[in-house]
């Protein structure tokens, strides 16, 4: 293990609930009003553009890029509004601060890097991180490899000649996890979001960040 790359929301911050409002608002001006099952059936693991377009085409409503973009912005303003709400799951500043003595960290995420920007210096754990991908970073948002394999780039300043053998990734969804595997790093899941049931393409999956310790994820490499 020589980095760790963390997903963002429902890995570190507990913000799924906050992002199924600002959609929810940011829907409802189009005629389409949804719920927070949908939210999590449907949307959880996409980025802004990718959980609206979905939204409008599962209600029957025209999902042109123009229209997709500006409902994106509105959801985005809404969301910003919320950002002093957002908390941390237990055991996230802890790890995040015991790994980083040692290994460079990212966070590879399909929310909008001005947010996580915004969250992570309000709470004062900015300077943990050595690379921020958001979903404007990437082309291909997960379940492609690129936001993973895009962090691990930026890292390998830190870490010469890094490979994706060399990484942990933290993720919380199925397409998460799907994404860390085809960069080809070694993925611990958290049930968060999901059952454990569900993540059972993780290395390892676990109920939660607390009592993690760098020496028990690295043995993760040693097979």
């Amino acid at each position: 293990m020589r980095a760790v790359i963390f997903d963002f929301d429902g890995v570190l911050v507990d913000s799924e609930k906050l992002h199924f409002r600002a959609q929810r608002d940011a829907l409802i001006p189009e005629g389409i009003a949804i719920e927070e099952e949908e939210y999590y059936l449907y949307y959880l693991a996409y980025d802004d553009r990718g959980a609206i377009r979905i939204a409008l085409e599962r209600h029957g409503q025209a999902a042109d890029r123009a229209r997709v973009a500006a409902i994106a912005e509105r959801k985005a303003r809404i969301f910003a509004e919320l950002l002093p709400k957002i908390p941390f799951f237990p055991g996230a500043r802890e790890l995040v601060r015991s790994l980083a003595r040692d290994y460079p960290l990212g966070v590879a995420s399909g929310a909008r890097r001005p947010e996580i920007e915004a969250i992570l210096a309000a709470s004062g754990m900015r300077d943990a991180f050595a690379a921020i991908v958001g979903a404007e970073d990437v082309r291909h948002s997960k379940p492609a490899p690129e936001p993973y394999l895009a962090a691990m780039e930026h890292l390998s300043a830190r870490a010469s000649g890094l490979r994706p053998a060399d990484c942990l990734v933290f993720e919380d969804s199925v397409p998460g996890i799907a994404s860390a595997r085809a960069a080809g790093m070694k993925v611990v899941g958290v049930t968060n979001s999901y059952p454990a049931a569900k993540l059972g393409a993780a290395h390892r999956v676990v109920d939660s960040l607390e009592g993690l310790t760098p020496a028990e994820l690295l043995s993760l490499f040693a097979v």
